[in-house]
C-alpha cells in the first residue's frame, strides 16, 4: 500500500508525499464513515476539529470538503456522554449535555439538563445530521445552539502532511435563509462546492456558522437537520428533515442488500460474534459501486481509493464468502490495465493498476497517483486471482471475457517484469518521485540486507516469485478451460522453471528460511521476513523446506502472541514500532494462515487465529487495524496501537473471515457442486460455528460445526437438493 508513512526518495532525503508523524491517527478516539465516494474522519463529540497536523474532515474525491464542524450549547462545548458507529456502520450516534451555566443576570444552569442527541450517516455524495435537543429540568429552558463549519478544499495529500507552492482560489461564500454555499476554484481548472442546507431555517447565518434559539418547556424536544452535500448538481425540492428519513432508510437497505451476498457466520462465542459481524460490515462498507461491480476501497481515511494490490488481496480473503467481491475486482482491473508505456505513471502494457486518485494535486501532476501503476505484486496476484475465481465459482464465462487481460498481465511478466532475463521479476522505479519499493512493504527503509544496509535495485522480493509461479499455474489452468492447450503447457513449463531457480537462488540454509529478496546484484537479502510466509500459498517451494520454514514463521522472535511480525526480533532492522520493519499486520497473518492451511498446518493457523481474534477483542468496536506494533504480548494487555494505522481497513477486515476458511480447511468444487472440509479445526475459544448459506453454483448449504475435543463434527442444518458437503480427515 502507498502508505509513504517512512518512505523517503534518496537516501536522507523525506519523501514528499508523507503522512505526517503529527497527523496522529491513535492519539485521540476517532469515527470513521463511508459511503462510495465520500468519507468522513470525525471526533467523539462528532466535530471536525481544524488545526496543524489534524486530519478530521469530511472528503469527497480525495479532497476535503469540510474542514472544520463544531457544535456548542449555550454558548460552551457540550459534554460528551457517549459516542459510537452502529454496528452496520451507516449511523454515527452521539449524546452529549450542558456543563454548568453561568446566565448574564447571575441566572445558573447545573450540568445535565439539556440533552443533545447528534445523529449522522453518508448518502450519495451527503452528509447528513439530525440533531435532537430535550429538556429534562422541571423548569422551561432556553436552548442556544451554534453550528460552525469551515471549507479549507485542501487535496488529501495536503491533509496528510504534504505542502504546495501555490493553491486555487477560494470564492465569495453564497448565503441564503437556510443555506450556504462555499465553493473553490482549483488550479485543475474544476470547480468545487460545498452547499450547507438546515432546517428550519437558522436565526442567524453567515459564511462560517448557523445560530439557534429553542425554548423548551419541561421535558419537551426539539428537532433541526442539515446537511453538507459535495459539488451538488441540482437543487433540492424536499426539506432536510425529510431528506434524513428517506436517505437513512436508502442507506440501511443497500447496506443490507450488499451484505446479504455474504455467507452469514454465527458462534457460540458472542464476542467473537461482535468482531466478525464487524468485520463483514466494514468490508460491505468499503465496497464502492463501479460500472464493473463491487471493488472495496483500501481504507479510511488515507485510502480511500481504488488500489490494485489490496483489492486483490481482499478479494482473495472473502473469496469463500462472496466471490462476486473478485469478479467486481477483476472486472474493474482488467478495464484500467495499463496499454502504453508511460514513465511518469511506472506504467507498461499489460500492468496492473496500483492506485487510482481523483484530487487536485494528482490531476496536476504534483503527485504520480492519478493513474498509477507502481506495483510489482498487482499483475501476478491478478492472475492468480483469476484462477482462485474459477476453481471457486467456475465462471468461465468470465474468464473467458477477460482472457486477453491475462495474456497482458503474463506477456508483462515475460517482457517487462523480468528485467534482466534471469526467470526472475524485479522492480525499479522508473519515475523518481514514484514509490522506491513497490511490494506491499513498501517504505523506503523495508528491504534490506543482514547488516541493515538498504539493498538497491532492480529487487527480486521472495513472495512476489511465489506470485509468478502461482500465476502461471492459474493462467495455464484457466488457457486448458478455454482451449488454448499450447499456451497453457508452456506456462507451466515455465512455472516448472522458476521453481527450480527459486530454490536454488533464494533458500538460505544457515536460516532455514527464503531470502527476503536478490539485490540489483543478485545478492540475497539474508534476512528472515514475514514475506516467506507468503511463499506458502504457492508449492513453490520443495517440500522438505516447508517445515522449517514454517518453524521459524512461529518461533517467538517471529510470533509476537498477536501475530507474525513483519521483521522478527534480531534482525538489523528490526524495530516493533515500525511500519514495515517489526509491526504486526492483519492481512498479512491471513495470507500466511491460508498458507499454513494449505500446507497442513491447521493448527498454526489456528494459533494465528486465536492471536488475531485476542487483537480485536482489544480493539475498540473489534476492529482490527490496518496493523499495530510488534511488541511481545503481555498478560492482560492489548497490542500497542500503530500511530497513523487506517481504519476500516479491508484486508484487516478480511483477515477474521479468511482465518476461518484456513482453520476449516473450507474450499469448493463447482464441478461437483460441493462444500469440502479438509481436517477442520476450530479454536480454542470456539465451541460451535454456523455457517449459512455457503454458495456453490447457485446452491447453498447451512451447516454447523461442534469442537469435540481436538475434532470438529460438522451437521448438515439445511440445503438446496443437489448441494454436498464432504469432509476429509
Amino acid at each position: 500500500m502507498d502508505s509513504q508513512a517512512e518512505t523517503q526518495t534518496h537516501a536522507g532525503e523525506p519523501d514528499g508525499f508523507p503522512v505526517a508523524a503529527k497527523s496522529l491517527l491513535s492519539e485521540r478516539r476517532l469515527h470513521t464513515l463511508k459511503q462510495g465516494d465520500m468519507f468522513g474522519v470525525f471526533d467523539q463529540t462528532g466535530d471536525i476539529l481544524y488545526g496543524d497536523g489534524i486530519a478530521d474532515g469530511l472528503y469527497f474525491h480525495d479532497t476535503r470538503y469540510l474542514s472544520g464542524l463544531s457544535m456548542s450549547l449555550q454558548g460552551t462545548r457540550p459534554i460528551l456522554l457517549s459516542s459510537t458507529v452502529r454496528e452496520n456502520n451507516v449511523m454515527l450516534s452521539v449524546d452529549l449535555t450542558n456543563t454548568d451555566i453561568e446566565g448574564p443576570e447571575g441566572q445558573r444552569m447545573i450540568h445535565d439538563l439539556l440533552h443533545v442527541r447528534r445523529s449522522r450517516f453518508l448518502w450519495n455524495r451527503v452528509c447528513y445530521e439530525r440533531v435532537e435537543i430535550r429538556n429534562f429540568d422541571v423548569e422551561p429552558r432556553t436552548a442556544v445552539l451554534d453550528i460552525r463549519f469551515l471549507a479549507d478544499f485542501a487535496d488529501l495529500f495536503e491533509a496528510r502532511g504534504s505542502t504546495r507552492p501555490r493553491r486555487g482560489t477560494m470564492r465569495a461564500p453564497e448565503i441564503s435563509d437556510a443555506e450556504v454555499k462555499l465553493s473553490y476554484d482549483g488550479l485543475d481548472a474544476r470547480r468545487r462546492t460545498t452547499q450547507l442546507r438546515f432546517w428550519p431555517p437558522p436565526a442567524e447565518l453567515t459564511a462560517q456558522h448557523a445560530a439557534y434559539r429553542f425554548d423548551l418547556p419541561p421535558g419537551q424536544r426539539v428537532l433541526l437537520h442539515y446537511e453538507v452535500e459535495c459539488d451538488p448538481t441540482e437543487p433540492h425540492e424536499t426539506q432536510p428533515n425529510r431528506r434524513f428519513l428517506r436517505g437513512a432508510v436508502e442507506a440501511r437497505r443497500a447496506l443490507r442488500l450488499s451484505s446479504s451476498r455474504a455467507a452469514a457466520i454465527a458462534t457460540s462465542n458472542e464476542i467473537f460474534n461482535e468482531a466478525i459481524r464487524r468485520c463483514v460490515c466494514d468490508i460491505y462498507m468499503l465496497l464502492t459501486d463501479k460500472k464493473t461491480g463491487p471493488y472495496p476501497y483500501a481504507g479510511v481515511p488515507w485510502f480511500s481509493t481504488a488500489f490494485g494490490r489490496d483489492a486483490l488481496i481482499t478479494a482473495m480473503l472473502t473469496l469463500w464468502l462472496d466471490p462476486e467481491i473478485a469478479r467486481g475486482v477483476l472486472a474493474y482491473l482488467a478495464r484500467h490495465q495499463a496499454q502504453t508505456e508511460d514513465p511518469t505513471a511506472d506504467a507498461e502494457p499489460g500492468k496492473i493498476l496500483h492506485e487510482v486518485r481523483h484530487g487536485e494535486m494528482a490531476e496536476l501532476g504534483e503527485v504520480p497517483f492519478r493513474h498509477y501503476y507502481g506495483s510489482i505484486d498487482s499483475t501476478p496476484l491478478f492472475v492468480m486471482l483469476a484462477g482462485q475465481y474459477l476453481e471457486r465459482t467456475g465462471d468461465v464465462a468470465l474468464m473467458t471475457t477477460i482472457w486477453p487481460n491475462i495474456e497482458r498481465a503474463v506477456e508483462w511478466i515475460d517482457r517487462y517484469g523480468d528485467r534482466d532475463g534471469d526467470g526472475f521479476v524485479e522492480y525499479g522505479r522508473r519515475n523518481k518521485d514514484g514509490l522506491i519499493n513497490q511490494g506491499w512493504k513498501d517504505s523506503y527503509d523495508s528491504i534490506f540486507h543482514a547488516d541493515g544496509t538498504l539493498a538497491e535495485g532492480p529487487i527480486a522480493l521472495c513472495e512476489v516469485q511465489a506470485y509468478v509461479y502461482a500465476a502461471r499455474r492459474a493462467a495455464a489452468t484457466i488457457g486448458r478451460r478455454l482451449g488454448r492447450t499450447a499456451y497453457a503447457d508452456r506456462q507451466d513449463h515455465l512455472a516448472e522453471t522458476l521453481r527450480v531457480a527459486f530454490n536454488a537462488r533464494f533458500w538460505i540454509e544457515e536460516l532455514g528460511t527464503f531470502a527476503l529478496a536478490l539485490d540489483g546484484q543478485k545478492k540475497p537479502c539474508r534476512v528472515r521476513s514475514s514475506n516467506a510466509g507468503h511463499i506458502l500459498l504457492t508449492d513453490i517451494a520443495t517440500p522438505d523446506r516447508v517445515p522449517r520454514l514454517v518453524a521459524g514463521l512461529m518461533h517467538r522472535s517471529s510470533f509476537s502472541g498477536w501475530g507474525i511480525r513483519t521483521i522478527p526480533e534480531g534482525e538489523a532492522r528490526y524495530n516493533p514500532m515500525a511500519y514495515h520493519n517489526g509491526s504486526v499486520w492483519p492481512h498479512d497473518n491471513a495470507l500466511i494462515g491460508l498458507g499454513l492451511a494449505h500446507h497442513g498446518y491447521r493448527d498454526e493457523a489456528a494459533r494465528l487465529f486465536r492471536g488475531m481474534f485476542d487483537a480485536a477483542f482489544h480493539t475498540d468496536l473489534r476492529r482490527l487495524p490496518e496493523l499495530f506494533c510488534g511488541f511481545t504480548r503481555n498478560r492482560a494487555e492489548g497490542p500497542v496501537r500503530y500511530p497513523v494505522a487506517c481504519s476500516p481497513q479491508a484486508w484487516a477486515a478480511a483477515t477474521l473471515p479468511a482465518l476461518i476458511q484456513s482453520t476449516l480447511g473450507l474450499s469448493f468444487d463447482p464441478a461437483e457442486v460441493a462444500v469440502h472440509f479438509q481436517r477442520p479445526r476450530l479454536p480454542d475459544f470456539l465451541d460451535q460455528m454456523t455457517l449459512y448459506n455457503l454458495e456453490v453454483g447457485g446452491d447453498k448449504v447451512t451447516v454447523r460445526l461442534v469442537r469435540v475435543e481436538d475434532e470438529v463434527a460438522i451437521n448438515v442444518v439445511q440445503r438446496t437438493q443437489s448441494i454436498q458437503v464432504q469432509i476429509t480427515n
